[in-house]
This record gives C-alpha cells, structure tokens and sequence, in this order.
C-alpha cells in the first residue's frame, strides 16, 4: 500500500508540471488617463484591464498596448 501511494504521488509530481499551463507576462507598462488611479489588474490571454479608483475599467490590447474599451461602472447599481 505504501508502494502505491508512492507511485501515485510520484506520477502526480512528474506529469504534473508539464500540465499547468505558464502564466502570461506582465505588461512591462500601463499607460493610464490622465487622473485615473488603478486598483485592480486581471488578464486574459490577449487582453489585460485595469480597474480604477474612478469607477471604470479599461481594457487593453496586449500585443498592441492600446486602450480598446472604457466601462463606467455604476456604484449605486452595485451591492446592498
């Protein structure tokens, strides 16, 4: 039984790593609007946005590093 749990961790270890996907650069900058203030960042594989402090969230193109879309987020819309 021992054995078993062995070899079973064992597999999970070496076939593991090969399975977990690498995670996606940072951006080296982020040019924000004038005045925006960033509080969150998140990232897909070909976009990144940033959350600011001014209620919006921004999107950009990661290859580019152009600002492709700006949503306004409505604070009375959100929670109790």
């Amino acid at each position: 039984m021992i054995v078993g749990v062995i070899t079973v961790v064992g597999l999970l270890v070496t076939r593991m790593p090969g399975a977990i996907r690498a995670s996606l650069p940072l951006p080296d900058q982020i040019i924000l609007p004038d005045g925006a203030v960033a509080q969150a960042f998140t990232q897909g594989t070909h976009w990144y946005a940033v959350v600011t402090a001014q209620d919006q969230i921004l999107i950009y193109n990661r290859s580019s590093g152009a600002l492709v879309q700006e949503i306004a987020i409505n604070p009375a819309a959100t929670g109790p």
